[in-house]
C-alpha cells in the first residue's frame, strides 16, 4: 500500500464510510449546536428589556451589530484558510477556532458589556480558523476515493444541521425560558466537549491536516494555458484600500448606533458627513468592482467568461442570504411579537406530541450512529467515546428535563411540589403551552435533513436543471416564503406592538425557504470549482465568501428598517417588499440563462 494512499481511512469502516469521517461528524455537529444556538438569542437579547436580562436596544441596533457579526464571521475564513494552508495547518486550526469559540461563549455566558463583545470577537475569529478547515480535512480523506465523496459530504451536512437543530432547541429554550446566559453557556459547553473529542480521536486521521499542504504551482500551471496575472502594486494596494474602509464600515455601523443609545457620537466616517458610513462602503465596492472587472478583462476569453458566470451567481447569492438570513432576524423578532404562541387545549397537545418526536427520535437515531462509531474505535479511543458520551447524556438530560416541564406547564403531567423544585420548574396553576420564538428556526435543519435526499435524487436525474433555472426556482421559493408571511401579517395594523398571527404562517416561510436554499446553497461553491481555473480558486473563493459575508451584513441592513417600516406601512409592507425583491430576482436569474450558458462553456 503506497505511504500517501488514503485507503488506510477504509480499513474501520461505519456505514461504509471510514470512522473518522463520523469523529469529524460529531465534531462539527457540537460546533454548529454552539454557533446557531448562540445566533439564536443574539438579536433576542439585545432588544429584551432590562426587566427580562436583555440590553432593551431598538431593532435597528440589535439588526445592525447582527448583520456585522454574521458578515465577519464569513470574512474571517479567509484569514483561517490562509493561516491552515501555509502556516499551521487544518488539524491546528480547527483545535485553535473551537477553543477561540469554546472561550467566546463562555465569556457571553456572564452578560456583561465587555463579556459580550468579547466573546463575540472571539467567536468570529474561531469561526474563520475552525469552517473552512473541517470540510478540507474530509476532502484530504477521500482524495483517492472521489466516488464516495458526495455520500461523505452528505453524512458531514448531516451533523451539521443536526447540530444546528439541537443548538436552536435547547440553547434557545433554557436562554426565552430560563436566562440568557444559561444559553449561552450551554453554547459554550458543547464546543468545548466537541474540541476535547476532536483533540483525543485526531490521531485516526492519520497526517492529514499536520503540515500545511503546499500546492505545487507548476504542476497547476503545468496544464493551463491561459496566460497568468500576477498581482501589481496599485492592485494591492487597491484591496488594501477596500479592506480596510470595509472592515472599518462593518464595524463602525452598529458601532455608531450603539453610542448614541448611551448619549455619545462615536462614528469612524463623521468626518465625511451625515452619510459618511454610506460613502465609505460604497467607495470600497467601487474600488473592489473596478479591481476585479480589470483583472478579468486581462483572461483569455474562455476564462473571462467562465469568471463572469461566477460574479453573476454571486451577485445574486448576496441577495439570497440577505433576505434568507432574516430567520434569527425579523423573523425571530415577528414570532416574539406578533404570533400566536401561547396554545391551549388540543392545540397545545399536537404540538407537544409534535415536539416530542422532533426532539426524541433524531437524538435516538444520532446515538445509533455514536454507538456504530464506538463499536469501531472505542479500544484506542476509548477516553474519546466516552467523552462523547458525557455529551449526550447532557442533551438527553436538558431534553427531558425541557419536555417534562412543557407537558407539566400544559397541564398533562403531574409533579410534586419536592419534584418541582428539584427540576427548577415554577408551580402553576394554568394550563397552557408557550412556544419559544427561536423555535421556529429549528424548522430549516428539520426540513433540510427530511428534504435533501429528495432534492438530491432531482438534481441526479434528468429533471435536473441548469444553473440560472436552479438559482431562479431558488428566488422563487424565497420569495414565496416572504409572500406567505407578508399575506399572515396583513392584518396587523402600523405601529402595533402585538399582534396574534397563526403559527402556520411561519412554519411555511421555513418550509418554502428550505426548498429554496436546496437549490442555492449547494450550488454556488460547486461551480466555483468547476469553473475557475486551479491557480485562482484561492482568489475566486475569496470573491464568493466575500459576497456571502456582504449578503450576511445585507441580511441586518434590512433587520435596520423594520421598526421604521412597521410603524409608517405595517409589518406586511416590509415582508412583501423582501417577497419582491426575490421575485425580480429570480425572474432576471431565469431571464438571463441563455447567456449564462453560453458563458459557462459547457460546465454544468
Amino acid at each position: 500500500m503506497s505511504k500517501n494512499s488514503t485507503d488506510q481511512f477504509f480499513e474501520s469502516t461505519v456505514l461504509g464510510h471510514p470512522s473518522g469521517l463520523f469523529v469529524l461528524f460529531f465534531t462539527e455537529m457540537w460546533e454548529r449546536f454552539s454557533f446557531y444556538g448562540m445566533r439564536s438569542l443574539l438579536v433576542l437579547f439585545f432588544m429584551a428589556s432590562f426587566a427580562d436580562g436583555g440590553w432593551g436596544w431598538d431593532q435597528g441596533t440589535a439588526s445592525s451589530l447582527f448583520g456585522s457579526y454574521v458578515g465577519l464571521v464569513y470574512l474571517s475564513t479567509m484569514l483561517g484558510g490562509y493561516f491552515a494552508d501555509k502556516i499551521i495547518g487544518y488539524r491546528w486550526a480547527v483545535v485553535i477556532g473551537a477553543l477561540l469559540m469554546t472561550l467566546g461563549h463562555f465569556s457571553m455566558a456572564f452578560e456583561t458589556e465587555f463579556t459580550i463583545y468579547l466573546g463575540l470577537v472571539l467567536l468570529v475569529f474561531g469561526n474563520g480558523f475552525f469552517k473552512p478547515n473541517m470540510t478540507s480535512i474530509v476532502s484530504e480523506m477521500y482524495k483517492d476515493r472521489p466516488e464516495k465523496k458526495d455520500g461523505a459530504y452528505t453524512i458531514f451536512y448531516m451533523g451539521v444541521n443536526a447540530g444546528a437543530f439541537f443548538g436552536i432547541l435547547l440553547c434557545g429554550y433554557l436562554g426565552e425560558k430560563v436566562g440568557w446566559g444559561y444559553g449561552f453557556g450551554l453554547a459554550g459547553i458543547f464546543m468545548f466537549l466537541g474540541l476535547v473529542q476532536f483533540w483525543l480521536s485526531q490521531n485516526i486521521f492519520g497526517t492529514i491536516g499536520l503540515k500545511p499542504v503546499k500546492k505545487d504551482v507548476e504542476e497547476l500551471a503545468k496544464n493551463d494555458t491561459d496566460k497568468r496575472v500576477p498581482f501589481t502594486t496599485w492592485q494591492l494596494g487597491l484591496i488594501a484600500v477596500s479592506v480596510i474602509l470595509g472592515l472599518l464600515w462593518i464595524i463602525n455601523a452598529p458601532a455608531s448606533k450603539i453610542s448614541k443609545l448611551s448619549g455619545g457620537n462615536f462614528n469612524v466616517f463623521g468626518f465625511l458627513g451625515e452619510n459618511g458610513n454610506a460613502i465609505a462602503i460604497l467607495t470600497a465596492l467601487v474600488l473592489f468592482i473596478i479591481l476585479l472587472v480589470y483583472r478579468i478583462m486581462q483572461y483569455s476569453k474562455t476564462t473571462r467568461e467562465k469568471l463572469i458566470a461566477v460574479t453573476f451567481f454571486a451577485f445574486i447569492t448576496i441577495f439570497f442570504w440577505a433576505i434568507f438570513e432574516q430567520s434569527p432576524n425579523s423573523l425571530t423578532v415577528f414570532a416574539e411579537k406578533y404570533t400566536n404562541r401561547i396554545l391551549t387545549g388540543n392545540s397545545s397537545a399536537i404540538f407537544l406530541i409534535i415536539n416530542s418526536l422532533m426532539t426524541l427520535i433524531p437524538l435516538i437515531i444520532i446515538n445509533w450512529v455514536m454507538y456504530m462509531l464506538f463499536r469501531k474505535t472505542f479500544s484506542k479511543y476509548s477516553i474519546a467515546n466516552i467523552v462523547l458520551s458525557f455529551s449526550f447524556l447532557i442533551i438527553w438530560i436538558i431534553a427531558l428535563w425541557m419536555l417534562a416541564k412543557d407537558y407539566y406547564m400544559a397541564g398533562y403531567l403531574e409533579l410534586s411540589d419536592s419534584t418541582l423544585q428539584f427540576l427548577k420548574i415554577e408551580k402553576t396553576s394554568q394550563a397552557l403551552t408557550e412556544v419559544p420564538a427561536t423555535w421556529f428556526s429549528t424548522l430549516n435543519s428539520l426540513f433540510i435533513i427530511t428534504l435533501a435526499p429528495l432534492f438530491s435524487k432531482v438534481w441526479e436525474s434528468k429533471f435536473n436543471p441548469n444553473a440560472n433555472v436552479k438559482y431562479g426556482i431558488g428566488m422563487i421559493l424565497l420569495g414565496l416564503g416572504m409572500a406567505v408571511v407578508a399575506f399572515g401579517a396583513n392584518g396587523i395594523a402600523p405601529g402595533a406592538e402585538t399582534a396574534s398571527v397563526s403559527m402556520i404562517w411561519l412554519i411555511l416561510v421555513f418550509l418554502f425557504h428550505t426548498m429554496g436554499e436546496l437549490c442555492i446553497s449547494p450550488v454556488g461553491l460547486s461551480y466555483v470549482s468547476k469553473l475557475v481555473p486551479p491557480r485562482m480558486i484561492a482568489f475566486m473563493f475569496g470573491v464568493w465568501y466575500l459576497a456571502v459575508a456582504i449578503g450576511m451584513k445585507g441580511a441586518g441592513l434590512f433587520g435596520e428598517e423594520v421598526e421604521a417600516i412597521a410603524n409608517e406601512k405595517g409589518i406586511s409592507y416590509f415582508f412583501w417588499m423582501l417577497a419582491i425583491i426575490s421575485f425580480v430576482l429570480a425572474a432576471f436569474s431565469i431571464l438571463m440563462s441563455p447567456v449564462i450558458k453560453k458563458l459557462m462553456h459547457g460546465v454544468r
